[in-house]
């Protein structure tokens, strides 16, 4: 029910109510050109020019379907084609149009302020004369995404001045302008206290939620207070944590009852925000005194609710100030104990992976590590422990412990190595020049890439000719292109300049991007590269077959996932892996509470994948809760690494591929946390 509710919410939020929420492209044969046009856009090809040609003219399906192939190679130069179907006569043209255009606004490869303008001055032209509803809300998502000065005043406009179903779209658009960083300076967030009323619909309450939330301004802190209460989830949530943002320590009262919440998304967000109040404290510190409830989850967890632990595992990532010391030391406590009347063996492991998560914490306030050595009670492996410990030694703001991160760099665990590198690279010191550059010289491409970034924060010019070397490497092993670059960039200057622009025409659009990044920061020039095809022998992996599922089964249950037409490729290369039995003992590496669950990494550390990337198949479907999508690092980085969303994140929308959505089980994916492991993944039909 829950899965259904969020679904129907956010068909309203975004207007998305074609389709079953979800609009879609023509099918090949419904668009008469459309499996050519399928081919052009996995091969990045714009079919000199036949594929802008085909998005201005002729049958409205095959229009549709050409338009979102532009938005899918997401090349620059398309941009007038694209607006060109704003002011198309029929309005699933205009609407497709609409949508590619915030596609191009979130390009990997960033616009230039000509190109910028020019999109704003085309979509505020488009949304003042559009009659659809439908269309206009694709427009008003589109200036979101867009999120220049003029996109802003325009949605602000639209906030103050329509109804509230229209506001809640306006609102929601200038939350994720927040989140690409416009600044919502001058919105007025009293007409979020209209989105707020109990008399109003659940979307127009989240859209007010969302807008203050994203604002971050202490204005708005009287009603984030009162909303606290509201009946759905999400938006107690958002609440929270804009209380978190911009609230003091006096709120800690209020936000500290919804660590009781019976929804656990909401429960970790509010032990989020009182570690983000805590930080504000002087003296007295209530968020604190607060947070000492969560012993209560510890209990929840060892008998069996390990959902109970996202709010304990939201604390642990954010950290607390030194004054907070004790609080960790008794949330342990508390978990330590819970271990002899553990429900189970899972139960147990959980409270041992959340003791370490508090004892990482803990090593970040001193910048070295000590509590990790010990931590877990021999139930969670050394190397997790270190790997946890060393990454928080990364985020700590003393330097203490980046001498003693330099010995693990020659441990024999790759995920720790990879930890002491971040430690390194966040603290540098002169001893771990040598230990890093032996790690140029390793077979793992992901280490040695990591070791040439961390020799650029060094300095260390002796590692140059290995940085070379490796930057040798790059056209064949696009993946390690960006840390390759940093470090290259950092010790050759401007003698990088002739590898970075051989980069520029690498069929990977991934690498063409990274060396146009460099190449401006070295020049001071914005540069572009070339638009390139991809040859024939690029991946092209299989469409799923029509209606396919995958089941999860895991240490914590089993879920069903319904793959989604739309994203044929990007199901399909989920589809033969599991049918590979490839995420067979892979784990959930990164939980984040009510934001993703992540896994797919042979790795277990963030870095890992299949050997190969597939290209990005942007679909409409919303990030609502439970939908499943593609991680990247980059343009059509995509590979076996997948999330599943806890709650609705419209900032993800049109920038990475959604591809799918929970339809069983949801429950077992809430109770997931680090470490909790795939055991198979069964593909039907």
């Amino acid at each position: 029910m829950d899965s259904l509710r969020a679904a129907v919410l956010a068909c309203l939020l975004w207007g998305l109510v074609l389709s079953g929420c979800v609009r879609t492209v023509p099918s090949p044969a419904e668009a008469g050109g459309g499996e050519e046009i399928a081919l052009w856009e996995d091969r990045r090809s714009l079919a000199k020019g036949r594929l802008v040609e085909l998005a201005g003219k002729g049958p409205v399906p095959v229009r549709v379907r050409a338009l979102r192939a532009l938005a899918r190679i997401q090349e620059p130069s398309t941009l007038e084609a694209v607006l060109a179907g704003l002011s198309a006569a029929e309005v699933p043209v205009r609407d497709e149009a609409a949508f590619a255009a915030g596609v191009l606004a979130l390009s990997w490869e960033p616009l230039t302020d000509a190109e910028k303008a020019r999109l704003t001055e085309a979509l505020l032209a488009a949304e003042a004369s559009e009659k659809d509803e439908d269309v206009r809300s694709t427009l008003l998502e589109s200036l979101g995404k867009l999120a220049t000065p003029g996109a802003v005043k325009r949605l602000t406009e639209r906030l103050a001045k329509e109804r509230p179903e229209v506001g809640a779209r306006a609102a929601v658009a200038l939350g994720v302008a927040a989140r690409r960083g416009a600044s919502l300076a001058e919105v007025p967030l009293e007409r979020a206290a209209v989105l707020l009323q109990s008399g109003e619909p659940e979307t127009s309450r989240f859209g007010g939620a969302y807008l203050l939330a994203s604002a971050k301004r202490p204005e708005g802190l009287g009603l984030l207070r009162r909303c606290l209460g509201d009946e759905a989830p999400d938006v107690r949530a958002l609440c929270a944590k804009g209380i978190g943002d911009a609230g003091g320590p006096e709120d800690a009262a209020v936000v500290g009852r919804l660590l009781r919440d019976e929804v656990p998304r909401v429960a970790a967000e509010a032990s989020r925000a009182l570690a983000k109040l805590a930080a504000r404290c002087s003296g007295d510190c209530t968020p604190l005194d607060e947070l000492r409830a969560l012993d209560g989850h510890a209990g929840r967890v060892g008998r069996g609710d390990s959902v109970a632990g996202h709010a304990l595992l939201a604390l642990a990532q954010l950290g607390l100030p030194e004054v907070g010391r004790p609080v960790l030391v008794a949330l342990r406590r508390a978990l330590q104990e819970s271990v002899p009347s553990a429900a189970s063996e899972v139960a147990t492991g959980d409270l041992m992976n959340l003791d370490c998560r508090l004892a990482a914490a803990l090593d970040r306030q001193t910048g070295a590590l000590d509590e990790v050595l010990r931590c877990g009670g021999g139930q969670v492996p050394e190397a997790r422990r270190l790997a946890l410990g060393l990454r928080e030694v990364a985020q700590s703001r003393g330097k203490g412990g980046a001498s003693g991160a330099v010995q693990y760099l020659a441990y024999p665990d790759s995920r720790v190595r990879l930890a002491a590198l971040e430690a390194v690279s966040a603290h540098p010191v002169p001893e771990a020049a040598g230990p890093v550059r032996a790690l140029l010289e390793g077979k793992d491409m992901v280490e040695a890439a990591a070791a040439a970034s961390t020799a650029g924060k060094l300095k260390d010019m002796e590692a140059l000719p290995q940085v070379r070397a490796l930057a040798e490497r790059v056209p064949q092993e696009p993946d390690i292109v960006a840390p390759v670059a940093e470090g290259l960039v950092a010790l050759a200057g401007k003698d990088a300049e002739p590898v970075l622009r051989t980069w520029l025409e690498h069929p990977h659009a991934n690498v063409r991007r990274v060396a146009a990044e460099s190449l401006a920061s070295l020049t001071g020039q914005p540069v572009r590269a070339t638009h390139m095809e991809l040859p024939e022998s690029a991946r092209h992996p299989e469409p799923a077959p029509a209606g396919s599922t995958l089941t999860f089964r895991t240490n914590k249950g089993d879920f069903t996932v319904a793959l989604d037409a739309e994203a044929p490729l990007t199901s399909g290369n989920l589809v033969a892996l599991a049918r590979k039995g490839y995420f067979r003992g892979i784990t959930f590496h990164r939980v984040v509470p009510d934001f993703v669950a992540q896994g797919g990494d042979p790795r277990g550390d963030g870095e890992g994948g299949p050997g190969y990337s597939i290209r990005c198949e942007i679909t409409r479907r919303p990030y609502l809760r439970a939908v499943l999508g593609m991680a990247l690092s980059g343009k059509d980085t995509g590979g076996s690494q997948f999330f599943f969303t806890h709650s609705p994140q419209p900032h993800l929308d049109g920038r990475y591929t959604a591809f799918g959505e929970v339809t069983r089980g949801m429950e077992v994916v809430d109770r997931l946390l680090e470490g909790d492991t795939i055991h198979e993944v069964v593909v039907s039909p």
